[in-house]
């Protein structure tokens, strides 16, 4: 929408959805001296590029833009996974030793590790000695929980029953942090750990989720032991288009 056109919307109380807005396809700087050889340079990152000012302030869809992406952000750190979500991908809930967002943020080392009754269930729910075992944490962002995994958790157990390797029973870690996987696996005795877990929420999105996997895991053992698929989620790379979108 032309910055003219939003700024007169905006005096009447009327704001368009902003967070609709593909900001790569946005470039708002008047008069460019090769626009389109620019547009095409954005198309490599969701970065805020081109994004104009007036006067000395940046425009305002670009504004609005920026304080409803950090609101976004923010909203992931601080909000719960639904229980109704939980329930209908049959994720039974534990929880790590942080009792609530507060603690989860001040004390990493407690999300590393697993409340007393989370083993109690873990033993009487979940299968023992899997090859691989999978399970699901809210991170730094339950959107990417809520984003992701519907799709990700039944793609990757229909891919791994498909080559015919066992599966442990799959749940949902309150409050965890990746490392939590390490009590996890010399709990269950999983020879491969798998959590899906929210990522720290950016202002290109706040739905992005990442895949660490560790091989016989141990409590302690160092980072360069685990590898990770990141950046997971739902929006696609974006093919350039012969015509660029200016001033939108």
């Amino acid at each position: 929408m032309n910055e003219n056109i939003l700024e007169e919307k905006a005096e009447q109380g009327y704001i368009p959805d902003i967070s609709e807005v593909d900001i790569r396809t946005q470039y708002l700087v008047e008069n460019p001296v090769n626009g389109e050889a620019y547009y095409e340079l954005k198309q490599h990152a969701p970065c805020r590029l081109g994004i104009g000012k007036a006067g000395a302030r940046y425009k305002t869809a670009p504004s609005l833009q920026f304080r409803a992406a950090h609101s976004a952000a923010q909203d992931a750190v601080f909000s719960h996974v639904d229980e109704e979500f939980l329930e209908k991908m049959n994720l039974f809930t534990i929880q790590s030793q942080c009792d609530n967002k507060d603690t989860y943020l001040t004390r990493p080392d407690l999300g590393r590790k697993i409340n007393q009754e989370a083993v109690w269930i873990l033993n009487e729910k979940c299968k023992k000695n899997p090859r691989v075992q999978i399970y699901v944490s809210d991170g730094l962002s339950s959107a990417a929980v809520v984003a992701n995994v519907a799709d990700l958790l039944p793609a990757i157990q229909q891919g791994l029953g498909g080559y015919g390797i066992e599966i442990g029973t799959p749940f949902f870690l309150k409050y965890g942090r990746v490392a939590s996987m390490e009590p996890i696996a010399e709990l269950l005795g999983a020879e491969v750990m798998c959590v899906l877990i929210g990522e720290r929420p950016g202002l290109s999105t706040a739905e992005s989720m990442s895949a660490y996997m560790a091989y016989n895991a141990y409590t302690g053992m160092p980072e360069a032991k685990r590898t990770v698929i990141s950046n997971i989620h739902k929006d696609e790379p974006f093919q350039w288009k012969q015509e660029p979108i200016l001033q939108t």
